[in-house]
């Protein structure tokens, strides 16, 4: 962790405004449709107008916000909104294609036959047969929206936002990181691979799988590579729940949970140790420039996204989508409002307590 500790934030000018804003790092996890809330947290973050973010690591879902924003950043921040917005709408135009209808009986009882008892079958038949087997032409809706909605060439060209995309080497079992010079399409598709989905992304005569199996996302990057020591953690994957699973697909969707915070974890962990270091004096003098303390914030959906179910995930309903999206607006203003003071000045979240 290079870099002398600052007493604040870098702050930096606004172009547009000439207000001082306080430079951060985002980020953000994948977990599907669920990234929607992440797409409601960054929209909100831009409205308010106080943060500019430096560099973004993402994972699955949020790599693909990442991209967005950023591309969308090189028009300004509402760019960037407008961006993330027609994104996530096309997600839903495509999804659409590939849903099935309630009827007007089922929308008054406020459920889905057609996709409840699809759900199972489908699950079973990704533990029987392998993408290769069910899906041989590798089609994959979410490339052509990624690709309509991105010029990757422009991006790695003019990108004022540094990028870390995190997938899975299927080979080594190691992460690999793409940053913003290698940020391609597939970069992003081979972050968000889910192998029972999909097939394994290629680049450069490597296979990569889902990102989170490794790092979800990986924080790394944003220590060594940008001058900001605060990273605000935008998570989707809850950390915690309150009652065991009981049902396969709640008991599935768990294990999911665990194994894709795991590696999250173990790196707040490092960090929670360096902070005791440093805290308590444990590191001479003439070392302590070769350290950066990173000041630690924390945005959780355990709350905000409890009451949906491991399926919601895979669920491109605009209706859904933009609620997802209002809850996360909620959020960042609730932990602006409560936060955003402690920005440059300290962690706003204890490692040791909420997460080791």
């Amino acid at each position: 962790m290079a870099t002398k500790p600052r007493k604040s934030a870098p702050a930096v000018k606004s172009s547009s405004s000439g207000s001082t804003k306080k430079r951060v790092n985002i980020a953000l996890q994948g977990g599907g449709s669920h990234g929607a809330f992440s797409w409601g947290v960054l929209d909100k973050f831009l409205e308010d107008g106080r943060l500019e973010i430096e560099g973004i690591s993402g994972c699955s879902a949020g790599s693909m916000n990442a991209v967005v924003y950023a591309y969308g950043h090189l028009k300004g921040p509402e760019g960037a909104r407008e961006a993330l917005h027609n994104f996530w709408k096309a997600i839903s135009d495509e999804g659409q294609k590939f849903a099935m209808k309630p009827s007007p009986i089922e929308k008054m009882m406020g459920i889905n036959l057609g996709k409840t008892m699809m759900s199972g079958p489908m699950r079973m038949m990704s533990k029987m047969l392998s993408p290769y087997q069910l899906n041989p032409s590798n089609v994959n809706p979410l490339l052509n929206v990624l690709e309509a909605q991105v010029d990757f060439e422009e991006l790695r060209s003019h990108a004022q936002t540094k990028l870390f995309l995190s997938a899975t080497n299927v080979r080594t079992g190691k992460v690999k990181v793409f940053d913003t010079s290698e940020v391609t399409s597939a970069a992003v598709m081979a972050s968000a691979c889910l192998p029972e989905l999909f097939h394994a992304v290629e680049i450069d005569g490597e296979f990569y799988w889902d990102g989170g199996y490794m790092g979800n996302p990986v924080l790394y990057p944003l220590f060594y590579h940008t001058d900001s020591r605060d990273v605000i953690i935008i998570h989707v994957n809850p950390i915690e729940r309150a009652a065991p699973p009981k049902t396969p697909l709640e008991i599935s969707n768990r294990l999911n949970e665990i194994t894709f915070n795991s590696a999250l974890l173990k790196e707040l962990r490092a960090i929670g140790f360096v902070q005791k270091l440093m805290d308590e004096g444990w590191i001479k003098d003439e070392f302590m420039h070769k350290m950066k303390y990173v000041l630690m914030h924390s945005l959780r959906a355990e709350n905000a996204l409890s009451d949906l179910g491991a399926e919601s995930k895979m669920e491109s309903d605009w209706e859904f989508l933009t609620m997802l999206r209002d809850r996360g607006r909620t959020y960042a203003s609730e932990w602006l409002d409560a936060n955003y003071e402690h920005v440059g000045e300290r962690s706003s979240v204890d490692v040791q307590k909420a997460f080791l």
